[in-house]
C-alpha cells in the first residue's frame, strides 16, 4: 500500500478552498476533509470566544484523523476501483493560528505544538482574487483585510519546509494549478 499523502488547502475566507478540495477529490477518486469550524459555528452559533478556538482546532484534527483512517482502510481493502492515496484537507492548524492571532492576538500553545507535530505533503494557498461570496459565517469581506490575511498565510508558507504553491485565477485556473502541483509533489 502506498503511503497516504496529505494536501492542505488554506487561505483567507471565500477563496474557493472547499470547491477546490471537492474538485480534486473527485478527480483523484478520494476523500476530502471539510473545515470543522463551519459545522461547529453552525451548531454553537456564529458568536465565538477565544476559548472556542481550541475546541475547533481539536475538532479539526480529529476530523482530519478520521478521514485519514477511513482512507487508509479504503486503500487496504480496495475492490474494483483503486482509490487514490491522496487526502485533501480544507484548512488545518495554520488556519487556526492565523484566526487566533488575527482576532484575539493570541494562540493556544496546543495549536502551535500540533502545527509542528502534524505532517503534510503539499500546501495549496488560495489567493484572494476570487469575488467575495457572502455567507453568515464569513467575517472579513474587505479586500484590504483579505489581502492582509493572505500575506500572513504566505509568510507562514515561506517559513516552513513543506512544498506549497500559490493558487490564483478563476476556478478553472485554480483547479489546473492545483492539479499540476499535486502531480508534481505527491504522485511522482
Amino acid at each position: 500500500m502506498e503511503k497516504l499523502k496529505k494536501v492542505v488547502v488554506i487561505g483567507p475566507e471565500s477563496t474557493g478552498k472547499s470547491t477546490l478540495c471537492e474538485q480534486l477529490a473527485q478527480h483523484f477518486n478520494t476523500y476530502w476533509c471539510p473545515e470543522f469550524a463551519r459545522e461547529y459555528l453552525l451548531t454553537h452559533g456564529k458568536e465565538y470566544e477565544y476559548s472556542d478556538l481550541i475546541n475547533i482546532a481539536k475538532g479539526q484534527v480529529a476530523l482530519e484523523d478520521e478521514f485519514a483512517f477511513s482512507l487508509e482502510n479504503r486503500l487496504s481493502f480496495s475492490g474494483e476501483q483503486s482509490p487514490s492515496n491522496l487526502l485533501f484537507i480544507d484548512t488545518n492548524l495554520y488556519v487556526m493560528k492565523v484566526w487566533s492571532e488575527f482576532v484575539f492576538n493570541d494562540c493556544d500553545p496546543w495549536i502551535l505544538n500540533n502545527i509542528v507535530e502534524r505532517k503534510y505533503d503539499l500546501y495549496l494557498l488560495c489567493n484572494t482574487d476570487l469575488p467575495w461570496i457572502n455567507d453568515d459565517l464569513r467575517e472579513y469581506p474587505d479586500k484590504n483585510v483579505r489581502q492582509k490575511l493572505y500575506s500572513i498565510y504566505e509568510d507562514l508558507m515561506i517559513n516552513q519546509s513543506v512544498p506549497w504553491i500559490d493558487i490564483g485565477g478563476d476556478y478553472e485556473e485554480r483547479y489546473q494549478k492545483a492539479f499540476i502541483a499535486v502531480n508534481k509533489y505527491c504522485l511522482h
